[in-house]
């Protein structure tokens, strides 16, 4: 009897190792089994990010981060102009990122696919043309005031949204 045991044992053990990767097809219920596919590195970022993704082509994503690190040179530029209290230089360069058509037109067409974004994109370049009117003013708090509500727009957006490159636009 203790020796139908252990051989039932044994038999048991046989049969529920996985056979050696040389005797599975790719296609069999074993192999997807037996080979959970690893999130690359990309992924598990994604993952993990929560915020709403912003579909964009290539190009597109790569046109967004320039105008951004565009927005960040207008705030250095307003920054030190503030500093000096050359009221013109502030407006000339708050005028760079505030509203246009054009920049309302690209806001369009980069948001489109992401409900929201748009909207925010919008607004924040409306807070640059506060600090502009600010400036005109020649009023040093209310273009600081005002250049903390665009610098608030920035982080609120970044918070929400995340650029995510797609292949092709969804429809």
């Amino acid at each position: 009897m203790r020796a139908l045991c252990a051989l039932a044992a044994i038999s048991l053990s046989i049969g529920c190792r996985a056979p050696s990767q040389g005797n599975v097809s790719s296609d069999s219920p074993v192999a997807a089994m037996s080979a959970p596919t690893a999130a690359t590195p990309g992924e598990k970022l994604d993952e993990l990010d929560s915020r709403r993704p912003v579909p964009l082509l290539p190009m597109m994503a790569q046109h967004q981060k320039q105008n951004m690190r565009e927005h960040l040179e207008v705030v250095r530029d307003v920054v030190a102009a503030a500093a000096t209290k050359d009221f013109v230089k502030v407006a000339t360069a708050a005028k760079r990122m505030g509203f246009s058509e054009t920049m309302g037109q690209l806001c369009e067409h980069m948001g489109g696919a992401a409900p929201g974004f748009t909207e925010q994109a919008l607004a924040f370049h409306q807070t640059a043309d506060e600090i502009v009117s600010a400036a005109t003013q020649q009023d040093s708090a209310a273009v600081l005031s005002a250049l903390s509500k665009t610098l608030s727009a920035c982080t609120s957006c970044h918070a929400t949204f995340k650029q995510k490159v797609v292949a092709t636009l969804p429809e």
